[in-house]
């Protein structure tokens, strides 16, 4: 890592102070690096020093989640998530931007790509399309009025719900290693140190809303999805860990949809795979995006 590491920046969308992180190299092409569910932009540091050597990286921490503000009726719907990246793009005034997106931030940028199709150069999706065709299938299985109803009595249960709290950030840095087995112990306590905060008793707790935990019940339907994915006008590489349990969209039939796309296994990886298999990650991304289109 850089000694200086990146700068901490702010920008506003829906009245909420959002942040991010610039790594400079400012006269190079823009490049954003949007992470997952329950993470946060320090996270991309290994891939941020990478590629700011080409690229101006922006990591932005999503709302709700690292030091960006938390929403108060603690209600995280897909359509905010969005707006936020298009107001961030915005404000940053880039006519067109690359991505590199993890889960839930994959699932955003997807969105946004086919959304302004004219505005995404390349976009790279680490396991970030959502559900499977199978869980969305189980998920509708369940009638629409029970999914309300249990929304609901989850969510009532997570209005009377604490942080959870860590006596020490040795304890919480544990939680991080039992999370994810494939994280070296430096790996693991960087993302402790910046993903977690003291709190006034000198416990600690992981910066995300508590509420994050409650996912809405219901979101766009597939019909629409695939509209917005088939109008991804950009080559789109998907990548997927083998240990994961996320579904490899080659194998459900959803990759199908994209125009220009090419989906890429990693083997002795997970969820985060861009933390398990760094060096084959960093050459793949590097190639991708140093391809001609």
């Amino acid at each position: 890592m850089t000694p200086h590491g990146p700068t901490s920046n702010s920008f506003i969308s829906q009245r909420l102070r959002l942040h991010y992180v610039d790594w400079g190299n400012p006269s190079a092409p823009p490049l954003i690096l949007q992470h997952g569910g329950r993470d946060h932009c320090r996270s991309w540091d290994w891939v941020a020093e990478e590629l700011a050597r080409d690229w101006h990286v922006i990591a932005p921490d999503l709302r709700g989640h690292g030091d960006s503000a938390w929403v108060p009726d603690g209600n995280y719907e897909m359509n905010a998530f969005v707006y936020d990246f298009a107001q961030l793009v915005h404000t940053l005034g880039h006519d067109q931007v690359t991505i590199v997106a993890h889960s839930l931030g994959g699932n955003i940028a997807t969105r946004f790509t086919g959304l302004y199709p004219e505005k995404v150069r390349k976009l790279v999706n680490i396991e970030g399309l959502g559900p499977s065709p199978e869980v969305r299938a189980r998920r509708e299985a369940e009638g629409y009025a029970n999914r309300f109803r249990k929304w609901i009595e989850e969510r009532r249960a997570s209005s009377g719900r604490i942080m959870r709290r860590y006596p020490t950030i040795e304890a919480a840095y544990a939680r991080m290693k039992e999370e994810n087995t494939f994280l070296t112990d430096e790996q693991a306590r960087h993302l402790t140190v910046h993903g977690a905060s003291r709190n006034e008793d000198g416990t600690w707790s992981w910066k995300f809303d508590p509420y994050l935990n409650n996912w809405p019940f219901e979101d766009t339907p597939e019909e629409r999805l695939n509209e917005l994915w088939a109008a991804i006008a950009c080559p789109v590489l998907f990548l997927y860990g083998a240990d994961s349990w996320a579904s490899n969209p080659e194998s459900d039939g959803r990759a199908m949809v994209f125009q220009d796309h090419r989906v890429i296994e990693f083997e002795n990886a997970g969820h985060w795979l861009h933390h398990d298999q760094f060096d084959r990650f960093m050459r793949e991304v590097r190639g991708f995006l140093q391809e001609a289109r």
